[in-house]
């Protein structure tokens, strides 16, 4: 029994129209997570001794799906869900049409399918995504500890955080509760600060582990913390063709809407893993202060446009040149040795 399953994806709920190949029965249900009746739809199938495919679109909260079909041996495709949308036809849109169109473009190979991490890659990625959240978390307990010195007349900007510093602002005569906020604001920092500490210790040892992290790290500018994410997120550079595909995949190149030979380049199209994009300008900007040749591009494309392009332009340049590195096997020695035109500097129109 050869079943075929078109899902419409919620958090609490999912929508599927389903199919017997070998009979042409045709079904259509709703089925609620909360109450069991998913986990025990797809438990009678295996119990039939059937054969599933699942197709369902790139959404969040869904690991435990994931991990339930896993467990019963089904398989699943993840589709686009930007094609997904670009094959529906009609302007109509309910989860029961949603589902038929899934189902639709699994029985004519037409499913849209993506490339999906493993369960190793995802738990890394939570590594690095929880880090990032805490340095958010306690660059905005440090701003506020800014103000509230500032707002006193006190303005050491970095030496605050020295220990002088921060006997300084401890020393501060301030109204009960503004008082209170700080003593806060303090404990947070020192709570949020080893966190971090033990998180970047975690990264450092997982990328030391990993020769292509490590041939990555040698290039000015990337560290242990960009060249995992890199390698996490890209998953494996024989998915991309080219260098192009980079920056279109992390959302480095301009928006386009082009027609009747006039070209119309807007932002960035932001499509991309933000965290990525984040650390990839963070690292173009450290290996535009460290690299003569860097620099030199950078400032060239800084004075004819504006130095907000040049960074997105070296970042995505820097993108298209740890894809190479990646790609060939090479350190950034081998690079400057052997040259490559990976990661060249395209000046175009409109890239903001």
């Amino acid at each position: 029994m050869n079943i075929i399953i078109g899902v419409d994806y919620h958090p609490s709920v999912q929508q599927i129209a389903f199919v017997e190949k070998e009979t042409g029965e045709y079904g259509e249900r709703q089925l609620r997570h909360s109450e069991g009746e998913t986990e025990q739809f797809y438990r009678d199938l295996k119990q039939r001794g059937a054969s599933v495919r699942v197709g369902m679109e790139a959404t969040g909260h869904s690991r435990w799906f994931e991990r339930l079909l896993a467990e019963l041996g089904f398989e699943l495709w993840i589709g686009d869900p930007a094609e997904i949308k670009a094959a529906r036809v009609r302007k109509q849109k309910t989860d029961r049409q949603d589902a038929q169109l899934l189902l639709k473009l699994l029985l004519e190979d037409r499913f849209p399918r993506v490339w999906v991490p493993n369960p190793e890659n995802r738990d890394l990625r939570q590594l690095l995504w929880h880090r990032h959240r805490l340095v958010q978390m306690r660059t905005r307990v440090m701003n506020q500890l800014q103000a509230t010195a500032m707002s006193e007349g006190l303005r050491l900007k970095k030496a605050l955080w020295s220990k002088a510093g921060r006997a300084r602002l401890e020393s501060l005569q301030l109204a009960p509760w503004a008082a209170q906020r700080r003593q806060d604001l303090l404990e947070l920092l020192g709570q949020l600060t080893p966190k971090i500490q033990q998180l970047n210790v975690a990264i450092e040892e997982e990328a030391w582990n990993r020769p292509e992290t490590h041939r990555l790290m040698t290039h000015p500018g990337v560290g242990p913390i960009t060249a995992l994410a890199f390698v996490l997120i890209i998953g494996t550079p024989e998915r991309f063709r080219c260098g192009k595909q980079i920056g279109s995949y992390l959302g480095l190149i301009p928006c386009e809407d082009s027609s009747g030979g006039r070209q119309r380049l807007g932002h960035i199209s932001k499509q991309g893993n933000s965290l990525l994009r984040f650390l990839l300008v963070e690292a173009a900007h450290i290996a535009v202060r460290d690299d003569a040749e860097w620099k030199r591009h950078y400032l060239h494309l800084a004075m004819r446009r504006e130095r907000r392009i040049a960074k997105v332009a070296m970042a995505r340049r820097l993108g298209v040149r740890l894809y190479w590195m990646w790609r060939k096997g090479w350190d950034y020695q081998q690079v400057l040795q052997f040259g490559s035109h990976a990661g060249q500097l395209v000046i175009g129109r409109g890239v903001q």
